[in-house]
């Protein structure tokens, strides 16, 4: 039998499409039904959420299994509470002022990932750590097309005062390369899709673009021609595996589109040029979220970090009934108007990541799902948004690892458990071997 090669792609004009992992790439018998070890690559997600949670509506009661009724901000992940854990106790104590003074929403972001103290300054001199994601990007990033995606739904500056005399390259970024030059990300849909699926040659991917612009042609319709060559070489499962992959790129264009064409309805009526990025906050979140699957499912990409949105953020969530911005309503000084408020937001938030974790768990990934081969963490560098506390940590670890994580348990760690022990276990998990990161004192115990 004649193999396909793993790293096949359509090609169009101005498109190099990459293929989802087809049985037809590996070596099989008719007795052996799973794919290889190696086939199954573990993928690595990072999703920030800012300003803390209402925390009260989304502990657990007890340690162990996620049994009964799940906390009000949780409900929304019900369906899905054996593919998760809840970790409590985790701590990023280098977001703490440790006699920096104010500026807990940048030093939170800067942190999280690092868990290093960033250098107070709202200059050019900004001094961070190596983001856990882009560690592994070192690594296991030479295995793809991409070493690791950046994505996000909040714009932020690189430079000026953001927060009490941090620049706003602190508070805008989780992901940082080196010490000094933090990971941008992209934040309008399209540039994503762009990028994942142009040829990363600029005059051709710019040709590409205008040609579907001009006919509005699908990235399908460019590479239809191999797609047809390589079809009649597939058999059954991999022919319903490759039209399930086609069938979920076809749908975010047609979102793209349409949001663009609303874009241009505006124009034309002479509303001012709109800045690309969806009205709809929700549907913001899960376009994103979308090509994040898309990304992994292709193997364009094994690590992504998605911020929601950048901490101290203040923008409204009018879809749910909520005017006033997410920074003023996170001060609540117990204010039960003002807390009832949070929760709401926060639910909305996982509301969006149960989207996203039931795309991943519907995603067929050898004889597994995306989501069974995946380890994501949801969650922020604040716990109470009023106290700016960075200990207890509302922290979700969803996806098994390709089978190494146990899940669907509330795991409780003593309170200034470093949160970097999870990365440093994490990053174990996927060949990354490394003694400490940031202020890490081990791995995690109980989880993997």
């Amino acid at each position: 039998m004649n193999h396909i090669d793993r790293k096949t792609f359509l090609r169009g004009v101005g498109t190099a499409m990459a293929l989802p992992v087809l049985e037809k790439m590996f070596p099989m018998t008719a007795l052996a039904s799973s794919l290889p070890a190696q086939a199954k690559p573990v993928r690595m997600a990072f999703l920030f959420v800012p300003n803390g949670v209402e925390i009260n509506h989304w502990t657990p009661k007890a340690a162990g299994a996620l049994s009964g009724e799940l906390p009000n901000i949780l409900q929304p992940l019900s369906e899905l509470r054996n593919d998760f854990n809840i970790l409590t106790g985790l701590t990023q104590h280098h977001a703490r002022a440790n006699g920096d003074g104010p500026g807990d929403h940048a030093r939170s972001t800067a942190c999280w990932l690092t868990g290093v103290q960033a250098k107070k300054t709202a200059g050019s001199d900004i001094r961070n750590g190596v983001s856990a994601d882009q560690v592994a990007a070192r690594e296991i990033g030479r295995n793809t097309k991409f070493a690791s995606l950046e994505i996000g739904c909040e714009r932020g500056g690189v430079s000026g005062d953001c927060d009490s005399g941090y620049s706003c390259a602190y508070s805008s970024n989780v992901s940082w390369r080196s010490e000094n030059t933090p990971v941008a990300k992209e934040v309008n849909p399209r540039l994503v899709f762009e990028r994942l699926f142009g040829n990363g040659q600029a005059g051709e991917e710019k040709e590409a673009q205008t040609r579907r612009d001009l006919f509005r042609q699908s990235i399908l319709d460019l590479v239809s021609e191999d797609a047809s060559r390589l079809k009649a070489q597939l058999g059954t499962r991999d022919l319903r595996k490759l039209d399930e992959y086609f069938e979920g790129v076809r749908e975010i264009e047609k979102r793209l589109q349409k949001f663009e064409n609303s874009q241009a309805a505006l124009i034309a009526a002479g509303v001012g040029k709109p800045n690309g990025i969806p009205a709809d906050y929700g549907e913001h979140i899960r376009l994103m979220g979308d090509m994040m699957v898309l990304a992994f499912q292709a193997d364009l990409t094994r690590v992504c970090t998605f911020m929601f949105a950048n901490d101290g953020s203040n923008r409204s969530y009018h879809q749910i009934g909520v005017s006033e911005g997410h920074h003023d309503v996170s001060h609540h000084g117990r204010d039960p108007k003002k807390l009832e408020k949070k929760r709401q937001i926060d639910r909305f938030h996982t509301e969006q990541l149960a989207y996203i974790l039931r795309k991943m768990k519907e995603t067929k990934d050898g004889d597994a799902s995306l989501l069974d081969n995946t380890m994501l963490v949801y969650g922020g560098g604040i716990s109470d948004g009023d106290r700016h506390n960075h200990d207890n940590l509302p922290i979700l670890m969803a996806g098994k690892a390709g089978g190494r994580l146990k899940t669907g348990q509330h795991i409780v760690y003593p309170n200034e458990t470093p949160m970097t022990n999870l990365f440093l276990s994490m990053l174990d998990k996927v060949g990354v071997r490394m003694d400490k990161l940031g202020d890490s004192t081990g791995k995690l115990q109980g989880l993997f």
